[in-house]
């Protein structure tokens, strides 16, 4: 993600269905991010999928 290449460390975000993370402080370089998940996203989906077809 192009918008992604200038952030700093400690900057916070959600990327879409994983989770939440932040930018790594040891390994995060300029024009090479890293990040570090903080918080995983429940999967729902797949507990409602699984009990649709129970019944």
């Amino acid at each position: 993600e192009p918008s992604l290449k200038d952030v700093s460390k400690g900057d916070t975000f959600q990327f879409e269905r994983l989770g939440y993370f932040c930018v790594d402080s040891e390994n995060h370089t300029p024009g090479k991010p890293a990040f570090n998940r903080t918080v995983t996203l429940r999967d729902t989906w797949a507990k409602i999928q699984k009990s649709q077809k129970a019944k």
